[in-house]
C-alpha cells in the first residue's frame, strides 16, 4: 500500500549568487546574526536577544561546509505552520570570485489555507542581496 504524502508538507529552495566571499557572508548570519538589523534596516526593525535565543533554536553548525540548520520555535511564523526548519549554506564559485547562498526552507502548515512561505523566500534572496552588497562594499 502506498503512502499518502501530506500536502501540508513541504520543501521550498533557492539560490543567491554573491559577490562577496563564503567566509564572510557566513560569519554574518552565523556568527554576527544581532549585525543583520545594521546592514538590512528596511527588513528588519532590530534584532534582540531573548533568554539566548532569537525564537529559533540552532539546529547544527557546519563551519567546514559554510552550512547552518535553525529550528524556528516561536513567533508569526509559527502560527501558521507546525513546523519550520531553515538551512542556509554558502558555497564558492567555480573557477571565479564570489560565492552562492543556498536556501532551504523545510516546513508542515497547519491547514491547508496556509500559504507555502513563497514570500519568505523572496524575502530571503532580498536579504542576502543587501547583505552581500554590504560585505562586497568593505572589500
Amino acid at each position: 500500500m502506498a503512502e499518502e504524502v501530506s500536502t501540508l508538507v513541504g520543501i521550498l529552495e533557492t539560490t543567491v549568487d554573491l559577490k562577496s566571499s563564503t567566509e564572510k557572508f557566513h560569519d554574518m548570519f552565523v556568527g554576527r546574526p544581532h549585525n543583520i538589523s545594521d546592514v538590512s534596516p528596511s527588513n528588519f526593525q532590530g534584532c534582540e536577544l531573548h533568554e539566548g535565543e532569537m525564537g529559533q533554536r540552532i539546529e547544527s553548525i557546519d563551519p567546514e561546509n559554510n552550512r547552518a540548520t535553525y529550528r524556528v520555535l516561536e513567533g508569526d511564523l509559527m502560527k501558521e505552520y507546525k513546523s519550520f526548519l531553515i538551512t542556509f549554506q554558502v558555497t564558492p564559485k567555480e573557477g571565479e570570485p564570489g560565492s552562492v547562498a543556498h536556501w532551504h526552507f523545510e516546513y508542515e502548515k497547519i491547514n491547508e489555507e496556509v500559504a507555502h512561505p513563497e514570500t519568505l523566500l523572496q524575502f530571503a534572496i532580498k536579504v542576502s542581496k543587501e547583505i552581500d552588497e554590504h560585505l562586497f562594499s568593505e572589500e
